[in-house]
């Protein structure tokens, strides 16, 4: 059964249930609040109300929030009150600050760009396709983007707890090759 396909919802029960840190519950919850909100967003679709506009809102707002602690607090490393750098962390790669500033500033527009798929502003000149294709690409640039902040986190957390290592041992015993 372990050959299944493993999303990140899965990933997250199983880490729980093995480990028992909730920590991994908590990033389940991340998840679930994600598909509750999506399967509003589904159910209005289908049955355009005002209910259902306020039900969508709400949801949204709480996953889009959840999702935004976790990237900022959990994943980056971020939002520290009392470190050396102002709300950021004490160890930071980059030497420019404002970049952190920038990408968190950026990682929040782009977490709310939904509000378009719900909203359906009037464009006008543009097509509701084009639209929802510039929104899955936001998506992709905001989960690259993303993705530099968590490795460059993890990276400083395994050499801090002196988990990252320069060689791998291998499993057989090395022999002189003169003989």
């Amino acid at each position: 059964m372990r050959n299944i396909v493993c999303s990140p919802f899965y990933k997250c029960a199983r880490r729980w249930f093995d480990e028992c840190n909730v920590d991994h519950l908590a990033n389940l919850g991340k998840y679930v609040s994600t598909m509750v909100a999506a399967g509003a967003r589904l159910t209005y679709a289908r049955q355009p109300s005002q209910l259902w506009m306020v039900i969508v809102l709400v949801t949204s707002l709480v996953a889009t929030v959840y999702q935004l602690y976790w990237d900022f607090v959990k994943d980056w490393g971020l939002f520290k009150p009392k470190s050396k750098n102002p709300w950021l962390r004490d160890d930071l790669i980059l030497k420019n600050r404002g970049i952190y500033y920038g990408s968190i500033a950026l990682n929040f527009v782009l977490r709310v760009a939904w509000v378009e798929t719900v909203m359906r502003f009037n464009t006008g000149m543009f097509e509701l396709r084009l639209i929802d294709f510039l929104l899955a690409s936001l998506e992709v640039i905001r989960r690259g983007h993303w993705n530099y902040y968590r490795l460059e986190n993890e990276h400083l957390n395994n050499a801090g707890k002196f988990r990252a290592v320069k060689t791998v041992p291998l499993p057989f015993r090395e022999t002189d090759s003169d003989g």
